[in-house]
């Protein structure tokens, strides 16, 4: 991003285009915000073991991603043989800040 700023140059008529530059969500953060928001809106609901219903989503996205997603506690993987993922509290608090940045409507 700091080499598209100096290639255009700073100085009062593009000062708009450095807003737009450094408004920009870096790729990688993107595609987190997005697997995320995905599970979340694919999520579906099943008994637990503990006879409670949860938000499940299934693990069809890139594993480095659902590792990160985990390691921020935002996910819980468990099993990493399981095909589902357990969106938690932080999880789903998360996914509807993304779905207002994103302004995606929520079911």
């Amino acid at each position: 991003m700091l080499k598209d700023a100096v290639n255009i140059g700073i100085n009062n008529t593009n000062q708009g285009m450095w807003k737009y530059i450094m408004d920009k969500t870096p790729a990688d953060q993107a595609i987190k915000e997005l697997t995320m928001l995905l599970m979340y809106l694919s999520r579906f609901s099943e008994k637990n073991i503990f006879n409670e219903y949860g938000n499940f989503a299934w693990k069809g996205y890139d594993f480095e991603v659902i590792n990160m997603l985990d390691e921020d506690d935002y996910i819980n993987q468990g099993s990493f043989r399981s095909k589902s993922v357990h969106i938690n509290d932080k999880g789903i608090e998360f996914a509807k800040e993304l779905l207002k940045k994103y302004k995606i409507m929520d079911w």
